[in-house]
């Protein structure tokens, strides 16, 4: 599977962004989805993960109740909507896709990976 990350941009602090990942070569039911995110000079950590059928989310602590994610069987895509930005936030984004029904938190866990899409939260 192939995994196009898109929607990133530079927005003000408060602002919103909505990420998409879009899947092909197999379609995204067959695989849960997460969202990971690696700012300057940190390693790459968990943002949210999503099941194959889109039954259970999962979250990091950092951006519980700002972030919500979800996905469209239909579209093959799956999508991080960040609301509440902080400067913080500012990473590359990557999805990922797991054979597994259930998304984890854990990179390891993950069997495919898209190219980043750049967010940067101004103060």
């Amino acid at each position: 599977v192939q995994l196009q990350a898109s929607g990133g941009g530079l927005v003000q602090a408060g602002g919103s962004l909505r990420l998409s990942c879009a899947a092909s070569g197999r379609t995204s039911s067959s695989y849960a989805m997460g969202w990971f995110r690696q700012a300057p000079g940190k390693e790459r950590e968990f943002v949210a993960a999503i099941s194959r059928r889109g039954g259970s989310t999962y979250y990091s602590d950092s951006v519980k109740g700002r972030f919500t994610i979800s996905g469209d069987i239909a579209k093959n895509t799956v999508y991080l909507q960040m609301n509440s930005l902080k400067p913080e936030d500012t990473a590359v984004y990557y999805c990922a896709a797991r054979r597994d029904y259930f998304g984890s938190t854990r990179e390891f866990d993950y069997d495919y990976w898209g190219p980043g899409t750049q967010v940067t939260v101004s103060s």
